[in-house]
């Protein structure tokens, strides 16, 4: 009745003709759309004038919702079911007065129905229509496509559903951010899950099977966050989707596979690396965003300043050597190789990477793809790169005494490597080389640099704030008073920007250890760590403490962050 009170009340005031009515109103018989929505896509009214002549009208305030962002607390007061129904929006909360973005601002079956399930007094506002729903389709989205998956759920008979489409991937990248509303709910809901992901700067997808529940999470800033839990009956088609789009093998359950998906959202492409294990309910499926757009290969801006750069830079500019970047699985190591090649690539110089796997592909670099598989290991690849007449070689890891003897040959005979060793510290990667066998001769005579590394978050730069802590429980922390006297500690209150979580990226934190003459005669006698670590600091090398209590000093992260991932 108040939809169709609304065009009447158009044409009332001449804003549309008795025809334009009835078109619009034959329109929505077939499109089920909001009448305002049909008489704004037909070109009778704009989306601008409806919502002045409405706010004017009923003498409700309008508000410009471009690029207004709601409070997650806020979103969760009015069920996704009813926002739906009504097509409107919560945008905050003041005591006991709920604001409400509406369309139709003269619709009283909608704010009573909202009053009554949230238990506040609406405030209404005007809004555009486009407005509320990208307002919708961004908090509500998740919610409204499970309701359909679940309607889908009831109308199928059997116990899982398995293909939900068929063919293979694009190419070019399957544009999964324009996927229309007749498209199956399960292909719509896996590009939803893709796109909300890479929007929210998420490294990684998480889909979880469990006895009764089905689980998805993201990996944002190094943190995973639930976000999703859709109907557990429907874990094999979500499954079977992702792995249609990856080139899988979907019959094939009972081992891991690897697939890739290319994607194109808001025209940018995107690499998914896609990877399935099996559990006792359904398969795992991890998925890793290699978004190009969101990465930096600029060194600066990974956060490697002052001496550590220059002494870091000084070494990959030699004609020869071994550059070592060191630390665990996660902490930004290939990045960092790959920010090192992105500042020594010229045209005058060969280079060639061995990875497993290429993450990302860098115009003007040779890059293989490691396959132990088919006997095509790190080893393997540097013998063949030496007769490719390279200048820079960079493996990917050095994971034992084979390709670490390689890659020092290489060294000795003028070429530049760059590798990764997991280690916890610059100097363990010394004594983890020798135990590999290494002779401390050759690895003293090659070694020209290495550096550890770790990532913390930083602290969100809209909602920073200084916070105060007592001497003895920072001492409690393991931080002495020559380290925070006079230094203002600060963290992230939590905002729409964030996520409420204070924490928006990361940065690295860095210990640069070039291998000087008196660390050369250390390792020939086979120093311990410890020694070769006391001699470095001695010698002017920041530890990742010291370069964890920068970061803090100058505001970029916590001392929370710093403390978990650095030693004293």
């Amino acid at each position: 009745m108040a939809i169709v009170k609304m065009g009447e009340l158009l044409l009332q005031e001449g804003l549309i003709t008795q025809e334009q009515l009835e078109r619009a109103l034959r329109d929505q018989e077939n499109s089920r759309e909001r009448i305002g929505s049909v008489i704004i896509r037909l070109g009778f009214v704009t989306s601008d004038g409806l919502t002045q002549f409405l706010s004017k009208h009923h003498g409700v305030p309008m508000i410009d919702l471009k690029d207004y962002r709601i409070d997650p607390e806020v979103v969760t007061m009015i069920p996704a079911s009813l926002v739906q129904k009504y097509g409107v929006i919560p945008l905050s909360r003041f005591g006991r007065a709920l604001t409400v973005a509406m369309v139709n601002p003269s619709d009283i079956l909608a704010i009573e129905d909202i009053k009554f399930s949230t238990g506040y007094e609406i405030s209404p506002v005007v809004a555009a229509l486009d407005q509320v729903m990208r307002l919708m389709d961004q908090n509500y989205g998740a919610s409204l496509l499970l309701d359909d998956v679940m309607e889908a759920v009831e109308e199928t008979k059997g116990e899982d559903l398995e293909i939900v489409a068929a063919g293979e991937a694009n190419e070019e990248g399957e544009d999964i951010s324009e996927l229309s509303a007749d498209s199956a709910p399960v292909v719509r809901l896996v590009s939803h899950v893709l796109v909300e992901g890479i929007n929210k700067r998420a490294s990684d997808i998480h889909l979880e099977p469990y006895e009764k529940e089905l689980r998805i999470r993201y990996r944002v800033d190094g943190v995973l966050q639930e976000v999703l839990s859709p109907p557990y009956r429907m874990r094999a088609a979500i499954a079977s989707r992702i792995k249609i789009m990856a080139r899988m093998k979907i019959e094939e359950k009972r081992i891991p596979q690897d697939g890739r998906i290319k994607v194109k959202v808001e025209d940018r492409v995107v690499d998914l690396r896609v990877s399935t294990v099996p559990t006792p309910f359904g398969e795992k499926i991890a998925i890793r965003i290699l978004d190009r757009a969101a990465v930096t290969f600029d060194l600066a801006a990974l956060g490697l300043e002052g001496e550590a750069s220059e002494n870091f830079l000084q070494s990959i500019r030699n004609p020869y050597g071994i550059v070592l970047v060191t630390g665990p699985t996660g902490c930004g190591k290939t990045t960092t190789l790959y920010a090192a090649l992105n500042r020594i690539n010229v045209p005058e110089t060969n280079i060639l990477t061995a990875e497993d796997p290429v993450e990302y592909s860098l115009v003007g670099i040779n890059q293989l793809q490691v396959r132990e598989d088919i006997g095509l290991s790190f080893g393997n690849a540097l013998r063949a790169f030496l007769r490719q007449d390279p200048n820079i070689i960079m493996v990917g890891e050095i994971r034992d005494r084979e390709t670490a003897e390689i890659a020092i040959r290489a060294a000795l005979t003028g070429h530049l490597v760059l590798s990764t060793v997991h280690t916890n510290s610059a100097s363990l990667t010394v004594a983890r080389l020798l135990d590999m066998g290494v002779e401390p001769f050759l690895l003293a005579s090659s070694l020209s640099m290495v550096q550890a590394q770790r990532l913390v978050r930083k602290i969100c730069p809209r909602c920073s704030e200084p916070v105060s802590f007592t001497p003895e429980a920072l001492q409690e922390m393991g931080l002495g008073p020559d380290e925070y006297e006079g230094m203002t500690f600060f963290r992230g209150r939590g905002c729409t920007e964030c996520g409420q979580t204070g924490f928006r990226g990361r940065i690295g934190l860095y210990e640069v250890l070039p291998i000087t003459p008196t660390l050369r005669e250390m390792i020939l006698e086979r120093a311990s760590a410890a020694e070769l670590e006391a001699e470095a600091i001695k010698e002017g090398m920041a530890t990742l403490r010291k370069d964890g209590l920068s970061k803090i000093r100058r505001g970029i992260s916590t001392l929370e962050e710093v403390l978990r991932e650095t030693i004293t």
